[in-house]
C-alpha cells in the first residue's frame, strides 16, 4: 500500500485475499494482535457430570494416568463413554493437572566449577552394531567426562563390573596425566553395596582405587539419575558421534576389540580437539597424577577339583587335568582369566558374565573321557562338549543311526580325542562333509579325511663311497691350485 495505495494488488503480492486485507488495513493491527484468547468451550464438556469423581481420584493418587482412569471410568459408566473420547480425556486430565494437580519437582541447572570432579557412567552400545570378525559384538562403554569442559575418554567393556571401572578411570586419568578432587558414579555395585535399607557404602576395591589415584569418591542419591546429569547426558551424544564415525568408515567390522577401540579413542581425540579452551580452564585445575598404575586385574589362588574345574566369581571353568589337586594363581581381568602354576602360563579362559555359569574346554577332559565313556551321558557339562553346531548335528546323527546310546557316545567321544589331537577346524570339515553326504559320521571315516595319506619313501642305493678318490685330487696340480 506505501508504494501504489492500490488494495487489490497488495493483497495479491501479500498472499491474501482482498477483502482479508481490508479488514487488516481498517484495524490497524497485525494479524497477530488482532486475535483474544478464546475463553470458552466450542463443544460440550461430555464429563461434566462424573469429572468431580475424577478429579478427587486424580488428587489421591497423583501418579493415575489418564489412560488407565479413562478405562476406570468407561467400567463404571457402561456405554456412556467410547474409545474415541480417549484423547478427549487425556487433553481433560492435563488442564486439570496445569490448573489445580500437585506441585512437580524443580531440577536446577548446575555450574561446573573446573576440575572439580570426574564423572564416570556406563552406557550400552550394542545398538551400534559393532562386530568383530562378522560376530556382533554385545559391549558397553565405561564413560568418563569431565562436567566443565565435557572431555571425555571411554574404554570398551563387558559388564558394570569394579574390573571395567578400574580400567575406564584409570585409562581416562592416565590420559590425561591429572586426577580431579573428586570421582563421582552412581550406585552401582562395583562401586558401592547396600548397608541397610537404601543407605549405601563404597566398597573396599573401589575406596582403594580412589585413594591410590588421590580422589575423593562420591556417588549420586539412589534413584536419581539426574545428579549424574553431564555424563548421563553425554551418553546419547557420544553414541550419536560413533554412529556418524561408523557410517563415514563405511564398515562396523573391525579385526578385535582392541581394533575397535583404538578405532574409539580416535573419535574421542577429534571430540576433544573441540573443547581445547574450556579444556585448559579444566587442566589448570587439575592436580598432576603421581601414582603408577594398578594392574588391570586381580589376584586369586585357588585349588583344582578332582573335576579339572576352578571356581571363580561364582562360576565355574575347566583347566588342564594335570592341575587336578594342586593350588593355581588366577588373575582376574574384566573380560578373561589367565590361569598361572610356578609361574607359567597354562590356560587363558574367556571370562563368563552372572553367577552358576559354566565353562568346560573339551581339550581338558577328553584324555579321561575316552577311557570312561559311561561319564558322557549324564555329565554335568554335557553340553560344554559340542564345541560348535556340526558337532552337535553329528552326534544327534549317530544316536539315531547306531544301536545304543552308548555305542554312539563311545564314537563321539572318539572324534572329540581326535579334535583335540589335530585341528578342531580339519574334524569340524569333515563331519560337515559325511552330513552333507548323507554318511555315517563315525570316528574312523573322519580320521580317513582328516589324517592324509602317509607318502611311500623310495628305496634308494647307497653307493660304496672310495676315500682314495680324496687323495688324489689333493695330490693332482689341479686341486693344489685349488
Amino acid at each position: 500500500m506505501s508504494k501504489h495505495s492500490k488494495v487489490g494488488l497488495a493483497a495479491l503480492r501479500s498472499g491474501m485475499d482482498r477483502k482479508t486485507a481490508s479488514k487488516y488495513l481498517a484495524s490497524g493491527q497485525l494479524p497477530s494482535a488482532s486475535k483474544t484468547p478464546r475463553t470458552w468451550l466450542t463443544h460440550e464438556d461430555a464429563f461434566a457430570e462424573d469429572w468431580a469423581l475424577m478429579a478427587e481420584m486424580l488428587r489421591d493418587a497423583p501418579g493415575l494416568e489418564a489412560k488407565a482412569l479413562f478405562e476406570h471410568l468407561c467400567e463404571l459408566r457402561p456405554g456412556r463413554y467410547s474409545a474415541g473420547q480417549l484423547r478427549s480425556f487425556q487433553r481433560r486430565v492435563k488442564r486439570w493437572r496445569g490448573t489445580e494437580g500437585p506441585a512437580k519437582e524443580v531440577f536446577f541447572a548446575q555450574l561446573h566449577r573446573p576440575g572439580e570432579a570426574l564423572q564416570t557412567d556406563f552406557t550400552y552400545c550394542a545398538q551400534l552394531g559393532v562386530t568383530i570378525a562378522g560376530a556382533l559384538l554385545m559391549h558397553l562403554l565405561c564413560h568418563v567426562v569431565l562436567p566443565y569442559s565435557n572431555w571425555a575418554w571411554v574404554t570398551v567393556c563387558r559388564s558394570e563390573s569394579m574390573a571395567a571401572l578400574r580400567r575406564g578411570v584409570q585409562a581416562a586419568v592416565f590420559r590425561l596425566g591429572h586426577v580431579a578432587e573428586w570421582h563421582q558414579t552412581d550406585n552401582s555395585t562395583a562401586a558401592t553395596h547396600q548397608v541397610g535399607g537404601s543407605d549405601r557404602d563404597f566398597n573396599e576395591d573401589y575406596a582403594a582405587l580412589m585413594r591410590h589415584l588421590g580422589m575423593k569418591p562420591r556417588t549420586i542419591a539412589v534413584g536419581k539419575k539426574e545428579q549424574n546429569g553431564d555424563v548421563e547426558a553425554l551418553n546419547g551424544a557420544l553414541k550419536r558421534r560413533v554412529e556418524q564415525h561408523l557410517i563415514l568408515r563405511g564398515s562396523r567390522d573391525f579385526e578385535s576389540v582392541g581394533s575397535y577401540e583404538s578405532w574409539l579413542w580416535g573419535v574421542m581425540e577429534k571430540g576433544n580437539a573441540l573443547r581445547a579452551q574450556r579444556f585448559a580452564d579444566d587442566l589448570a585445575a587439575l592436580t598432576p597424577l603421581r601414582a603408577p598404575p594398578l594392574p588391570e586385574y586381580t589376584s586369586t589362588r585357588t585349588g583344582v577339583s578332582i573335576w579339572s574345574t576352578i571356581r571363580i566369581k561364582h562360576n565355574s571353568y575347566s583347566v588342564p587335568s594335570r592341575l587336578i589337586g594342586e593350588q593355581v594363581d588366577v588373575r582376574v581381568y574384566e573380560d578373561r582369566l589367565q590361569v598361572y602354576y610356578g609361574g607359567a602360563l597354562q590356560a587363558r579362559i574367556e571370562r563368563l558374565l552372572g553367577r552358576n555359569g559354566h565353562t568346560v574346554n573339551y581339550r581338558h577332559v577328553i584324555w579321561s573321557l575316552v577311557k570312561k565313556p559311561g561319564a558322557f551321558e549324564r555329565y554335568r557339562y554335557r553340553e560344554d562338549l559340542f564345541p560348535s553346531l556340526v558337532f552337535r548335528r553329528a552326534y544327534d546323527v549317530l544316536a539315531q543311526t547306531l544301536d545304543t546310546t552308548r555305542k554312539a557316545d563311545i564314537e563321539y567321544l572318539r572324534i572329540l580325542h581326535l579334535a583335540a589331537s589335530t585341528m578342531e577346524s580339519d574334524v569340524e570339515a569333515a563331519l560337515e562333509l559325511l552330513l552333507e553326504s548323507k554318511g555315517v559320521p563315525t570316528a574312523i571315516c573322519v580320521k580317513s579325511l582328516v589324517s592324509p595319506e602317509q607318502p611311500e619313501v623310495p628305496l634308494l642305493a647307497v653307493p660304496d663311497v672310495d676315500l682314495l678318490v680324496f687323495d688324489e685330487l689333493l695330490e693332482s696340480p689341479m686341486g693344489v691350485a685349488q
